[in-house]
């Protein structure tokens, strides 16, 4: 996942929070909220893609909120990027460059930093050298690969990994910053390790899902999108379940990280809107009138991911559930755009349909599942 947006737009409404709630001003879209659950501030990833780190602790936070943490917190989005890059840069020189290397990732990525590295807060590591500057890691990327790839040649038969580590790491810290081993919050004294740990969130808790018929259902499996470098495996559920999983966290206040596909036309994050419509709906009028949601099925959803269609885009955060006036369900999702890039204060409604039909992958609190399924997948709750 390394979706990221460059252009910004200029809006005043802020229609997601008015009593009646809408996607956009002129819109005749009507949404009653179903359930909504606390959500932090939305952050702007800018030029990066890093969407997988932002929607990664935007779902911590809320869990932190969940565990009567309070909702002042904003972890580093960027302290768990920058310790990604090192762990990517190891695996790719051992699979002699025959694997990714970039900006984008998964959820996975930021439980495995938080389990071997820890978490900070905002305050503490930024990632920018000045506090107005936008991110921006092109530059930063670019020469990562150029110290890259000529070490992950094939012909190379000795590689000084101690090197190799210092390097990346003076690349990162030179455009980065150096993150800390100590530092003072609110009062206290913590290291990265000693923080995540005061947050109270078990990385162990977590768990990725998908739902895919080319493995086997209620098997675990490598999800094959390039972004996975680290070879993550999901739990693979059938649609139906799939879709009674992310209904049955919502309803229960656990929110939902959420990877997806955000190449469709009915992608409308401007416009506050998600959608796939029937065939023959003129979609220029979807964003302002509801419309009839394509039925998914399991087919319709595999073969999309088959031919390449539905990609592992973008990381995003499912913190509510809504309803339009004709009774079509929808999810309630948080961006990492920026509040300034649509009318909702950058969240947006995605419908149910489009949440089926473009999901790649999910991750929730292993509680949030439930029994049947989580016994159907040997997860003890």
């Amino acid at each position: 996942m390394k979706k990221s947006l460059i252009v910004i737009l200029a809006f005043s409404a802020s229609v997601i929070c008015a009593q009646e709630k809408t996607n956009k001003k002129g819109s005749e879209y009507k949404f009653t909220t179903i359930k909504s659950l606390d959500a932090t501030e939305v952050q702007n990833q800018n030029t990066t893609g890093t969407c997988w780190s932002f929607s990664s602790l935007s779902f911590l936070e809320s869990e932190m909120i969940r565990l009567g943490k309070g909702k002042d917190y904003n972890l580093s989005e960027m302290f768990i990027a920058r310790k990604a890059y090192t762990m990517k840069a190891d695996n790719y020189i051992r699979m002699h460059g025959h694997t990714n290397f970039g900006e984008g990732g998964g959820f996975a990525d930021a439980i495995a930093v938080m389990k071997k590295y820890g978490l900070v807060p905002e305050e503490v590591y930024t990632g920018k050298k000045e506090a107005s500057s936008p991110h921006n890691h092109k530059m930063l990327e670019t020469t990562l690969k150029n110290i890259l790839h000529p070490t992950a040649s094939d012909e190379i038969q000795k590689i000084d990994f101690s090197f190799l580590h210092n390097s990346v790491d003076a690349v990162c810290d030179e455009y980065l910053g150096k993150t800390p081993e100590k530092f003072q919050y609110k009062g206290k004294e913590y290291t990265p390790k000693s923080y995540a740990e005061a947050t109270g969130l078990n990385p162990n808790d977590y768990v990725f899902i998908t739902s895919f018929s080319h493995h086997p259902f209620y098997s675990k499996f490598v999800l094959e999108v390039p972004d996975n470098w680290n070879w993550e495996s999901m739990h693979n559920l059938p649609l139906n379940e799939f879709q009674e999983v992310i209904a049955n966290s919502i309803s229960n206040g656990f929110t939902v990280a959420w990877a997806a596909d955000v190449s469709e036309k009915g992608f409308m994050f401007k416009d506050g809107l998600a959608i796939v419509p029937e065939e023959g709906a003129n979609l220029s009028e979807a964003s302002t009138k509801p419309v009839n949601q394509l039925k998914i099925t399991q087919e319709l959803r595999q073969k999309a991911f088959d031919n390449f269609e539905t990609q592992d885009d973008h990381g995003m955060h499912i913190v509510g559930t809504a309803k339009d006036q004709n009774s079509t369900p929808y999810y309630i999702v948080k961006n990492s755009w920026g509040k300034e890039n649509n009318q909702c204060d950058g969240f947006f409604y995605a419908s149910e349909s489009y949440v089926l039909f473009k999901t790649t992958s999910i991750m929730v609190h292993k509680k949030a599942l439930p029994a049947p399924i989580a016994k159907k997948l040997g997860i003890t709750l």
